[in-house]
């Protein structure tokens, strides 16, 4: 792992363990699912790209999102 710092949509620097919550209805790819606006996402793991986190939701598990689309909780 590098030491890249990961920043929410507010610039809040994010942890690995962390719980985001969606500020922005997202389409998954390759699945009919949409994650709505407003849902929390629980433990996050950093991937060491500064723009991205992994992630597992009640719909979908291994989820990769991008830092703009969260806030921290």
């Amino acid at each position: 792992m590098t030491d890249a710092i990961v920043k929410d949509s507010n610039g809040t620097t994010l942890k690995e363990g962390d719980s985001v919550t969606l500020i922005k209805d997202l389409k998954v790819k390759g699945t009919s699912e949409t994650i709505k606006r407003g849902t929390l996402v629980k433990n996050i793991r950093l991937n060491g790209n500064p723009g991205e986190i992994e992630c597992n939701t009640k719909q979908v598990k291994g989820l990769v999102l991008k830092t703009e689309f969260v806030k921290k909780a």
